[in-house]
């Protein structure tokens, strides 16, 4: 899965450092907002060309590992 995430950068000169696909323009937010709004795979790669199949699975890693991180309550 490592190698997964490595495809994934935050890059502060990049798009205000929001979690972008192998430092280029395209976030993991937009996959995943395609991925959820009912896109498929060849539906994105065919949009953005420049992506390759693994850089959905590695929007999905990075989605599942920040989801799976416990929130503690300030007080």
């Amino acid at each position: 899965m490592s190698d997964l995430l490595a495809r994934i950068t935050i890059d502060p000169n990049v798009l205000h450092g929001r979690p972008c696909i192998r430092g280029m323009r395209i976030s993991v937010s937009d996959v995943l907002a395609q991925l959820s709004s009912g896109a498929s795979r060849d539906d994105i790669l065919r949009d953005y060309p420049y992506l390759e199949d693994a850089d959905i699975d590695a929007v999905l890693a990075f989605a599942a590992e920040q989801a799976d991180r416990p929130v503690v309550a300030a007080e």
